[in-house]
């Protein structure tokens, strides 16, 4: 355990595996309470246990991210319970498939959006009050570098992590004169089922665990943080302009 964010309350959403529960252990390791947000009782019960060893503390919320309503209804439960929110993590995220433009289902089309872009407005619009109230609050979204790059067959994926850039950036101008910082974080490849399901023939072994991925995002929830609108690049080390990605 260490103080480095002793007495802050961050929530975390997919945070029953890869690298949403890793945040979410080195976010409790290094004090703060943490909100763990997921669809899986027994993923987040595990998440707990693991927490509770370490010497944290942990509030578990088995929730769909696609539902909007449960989101507000939770922001209102952190309002009445603790008034503010420290930190935000938007991490939860869809794939969907690997696939033409043209072969898409409008099913599938419409799912990959509602989580990786519409949820995570919803968590700006519940949260954005108790983010304010915090002496300061941190708001970080993990994206990805196909948002840039127009893979072929990568075009669902792409286009909603494009979008999201565009939300969180467009949310951080909004603050800017607030205690609020808005950022992205930009992994690279990572040892997570999503990889694994993206890339089949990939070898595992080769990738960064998620638990050395998430010392990197416990920097941006610093209070001591001053770049916001920015893209961390994990790769790099270092934050990229969202206007000019390197």
């Amino acid at each position: 355990m260490s103080d480095l964010l002793k007495g802050r309350l961050a929530l975390v959403t997919g945070a029953s595996r890869g690298i949403g529960r890793a945040t979410a252990v080195a976010l409790a390791e290094a004090g703060a309470h943490v909100i763990a947000l997921a669809r899986t009782v027994g993923a987040l019960e595990d998440l707990d246990d693991e927490i509770r060893a370490k010497g944290g503390t942990a509030s578990l919320v088995p929730l769909d991210i696609k539902d909007g309503e449960g989101i507000d209804r939770l922001g209102y439960t952190l309002f009445e319970r603790y008034g503010k929110l420290d930190i935000l993590i938007g991490n939860a995220g869809a794939l969907g498939s690997i696939s033409p433009l043209g072969h898409l289902e409008p099913k599938d089309w419409d799912n990959v959006f509602a989580v990786n872009v519409t949820a995570n407005w919803r968590l700006i619009r519940s949260f954005d009050p108790l983010l304010r109230k915090s002496d300061a609050g941190r708001a970080i979204f993990i994206t990805s570098g196909a948002a840039w790059k127009s893979t072929a067959y990568w075009g669902l994926y792409a286009t909603t992590k494009a979008a999201l850039n565009s939300l969180v950036a467009t949310y951080a101008a909004e603050t800017v004169n607030s205690a609020v910082r808005a950022n992205l974080f930009s992994p690279g490849p990572v040892r997570t089922h999503m990889r694994a399901a993206a890339m089949p023939g990939e070898d595992a072994n080769t990738l960064p665990h998620p638990t050395t991925i998430a010392p990197s995002i416990l920097l941006l929830a610093s209070p001591e943080l001053t770049e916001t609108g920015q893209i961390y690049d994990m790769r790099e080390g270092k934050f990229i302009s969202f206007r000019s990605p390197e």
